[in-house]
């Protein structure tokens, strides 16, 4: 999860008040966070990726500014009409079509304050841009740019420019070979015949979304005036990241000016921060929170999380959500709120009027027994979400896709079906600590999930064990000892036979079964093997990785 760092000073100024270091730390965690590490000058915390407005130390001083009653309800934020556009180039449609573009004067930039907008802009590509795939965003010095401004496929072989951090100028198609950011994310686009391209009226490049900016619109210390763009696959996610831009822009003080962004078909001004106005009802509100409430104790709670809310009745309170918003999808999302602006601390927990004598689940009393083996096997726990996507589970993998459950409104791209296999999300594990030093043993308990038509919830979930390595020695005499040692130590026998399987070269995957001794009983099901160098390059790993994963049919 993302973590911001901010001084006490910095919030202090937003705030407009001074705050107690030790009011701070108790408060922070209320509003939905943790403290990473803190001193006597800064904060480190971290929040969870449903709040990107909070990746800011602007997001953070608005939202305190609730809980302390400095302000309540929502910021009204004043827009002012820049004069300029934006052209989209309708042969994006295949590429990256969408763009929401504003510009922001008056923006004071220190050394510290440059780093922290370097790092919302990364934390923004991470939580709603899926690693710059579903959204990526651009910020420019202003000042030495001239609109209109023009959104285009380019030739990548005619157009050239001076990319960020460089001092000769290179093609795009160059862009993509040479530069440390462009090999980074080529696969984003270099399918493409043409790449998307930003540039103003006098033909200066902007940037090559989703890539990299051009050292023209470099920011420094003395830029007052930015030109902010979100590029995409998603309207949606790019408006709502424009939204959250900007917002944090003008909560310092800056002032946010409106562009005509202009389709083919259409005309957007951008960014729009019109509100969403959504109803809860405060009898689901008391049942689900768990205490007695009324109308207007809800429009109170609500306001202090700076939502503007009013009773229409006894049980019905009209809310309207702030622009930069993008967690609130069902009326839960709102009574939750109800309960943050109420106060944790506030809800008084209650024994719950049972008469029984508690002991440890059997199943989970079997998950510690397997982690002990796979701990003393060396190896180190993970724990991933049982969330995952589409193209890291099937297509990454080589694997055929399958009847599975999927996620109604995924609140994002990257979380649209429940896992069948715990391996994606370990090479997922693997790709993210890929600096890390070799070998790197890692494994994971967790369930799976798959259709079954003949159950009350049409779902069956499946405990399910899988273990990895990678180092540029990993072999299958490797993995094939540490599977023999887990099935070994359940007090199993193993058996084993020949496997064809699409996420492991061929000849070098097994089928194994744990049998209890002197039984035709299987009780652990699986397989291991090397796994395909393209499986390993999908997930942008270097050495060769072995793996194994087991299906517990019996925990007795």
């Amino acid at each position: 999860m993302p973590v911001i760092k901010f001084t006490y000073t910095d919030l202090e100024e937003l705030l407009n008040r001074s705050m107690d270091k030790d009011e701070l730390i108790d408060m922070l965690p209320m509003i939905g966070s943790d403290i990473e590490d803190y001193d006597d000058e800064e904060v480190k915390v971290e929040f969870f990726p449903n709040r990107p407005d909070y990746l800011s130390v602007e997001g953070v001083a608005r939202a305190l500014k609730g809980f302390l009653g400095i302000e309540q309800g929502m910021p009204r934020y004043h827009l002012e009409p820049s004069g300029t556009s934006i052209t989209i180039d309708p042969g994006l449609k295949d590429i990256r079509p969408y763009t929401a573009c504003c510009l922001v004067r008056g923006v004071e930039f220190s050394d510290e304050k440059l780093a922290q907008i370097m790092d919302f802009q990364e934390d923004l590509h991470w939580v709603i841009g899926r690693d710059r795939k579903k959204v990526a965003i651009g910020i420019h010095n202003l000042d030495v740019l001239k609109g209109p401004f023009r959104y285009f496929a380019a030739d990548p072989d005619e157009v050239s420019f001076v990319p960020l951090e460089m001092e000769e100028e290179m093609t795009l198609r160059e862009v993509l070979t040479v530069h440390k950011k462009g090999k980074a994310y080529a696969h984003l686009i270099d399918k493409f015949d043409k790449y998307p391209l930003l540039m103003d009226s006098e033909d200066n490049v902007l940037s090559m979304p989703p890539i990299i900016n051009g050292e023209l619109t470099k920011l420094t210390t003395g830029t007052e005036n930015l030109f902010v763009d979100v590029t995409g696959t998603d309207q949606q996610a790019v408006e709502r990241t424009l939204n959250i831009i900007a917002t944090s822009f003008a909560e310092s003080g800056a002032t946010i000016q409106t562009m005509e962004n202009i389709y083919s078909d259409e005309t957007l001004i951008r960014p729009d921060l019109t509100p969403k106005e959504r109803t809860v009802s405060v009898k689901n509100a008391v049942k689900l929170i768990g205490i007695p409430l009324t109308a207007d104790e809800v429009v109170k709670a609500l306001k202090k999380v700076r939502f503007d809310a009013d009773a229409v009745d006894d049980d019905t309170v009209r809310v309207k959500i702030p622009s930069y918003r993008a967690d609130i999808l069902h009326e839960v999302d709102l009574i939750e709120n109800v309960a943050i602006g109420y106060c944790f601390r506030k809800i008084e927990p209650e024994l719950p009027q049972v008469a029984t004598v508690a002991r440890e689940d059997p199943y989970i009393d079997f998950d510690q027994n397997v982690r002990e083996i796979m701990n003393g096997l060396g190896f180190a726990e993970v724990m991933s979400l049982m969330l995952t996507n589409e193209e890291n589970h099937y297509q990454k993998m080589k694997l055929p896709e399958t009847e599975r459950v999927e996620v109604a409104q995924p609140i994002s791209q990257d979380r649209t079906m429940i896992r069948q296999s715990l391996l994606n999300g370990l090479l997922e594990f693997l790709e993210d600590n890929k600096h890390e030093e070799l070998p790197q043993k890692i494994f994971e308990v967790g369930e799976t999930v798959f259709l079954d038509e003949e159950t009350e919830t049409r779902t069956t979930g499946v405990k399910k064990m899988a273990a990895m390595t990678t180092h540029s020695q990993a072999n299958f005499t490797e993995i094939k000892s540490t599977s023999d040692a887990l099935i070994s130590n359940l007090g199993l026998v193993m058996e084993i036979e020949d496997l064809d399987h699409p996420s492991f070269i061929k000849g070098r995957c097994a089928r194994i079964k744990g049998v209890k001794e002197g039984s035709s009983q299987v009780c652990v099901e699986g397989f291991f093997g090397e796994m395909h160098p393209e499986v390993i390059r999908n997930f942008q790993l270097e050495y060769p990785v072995v793996a194994l994963e087991v299906e517990f049919k019996s925990i007795k």
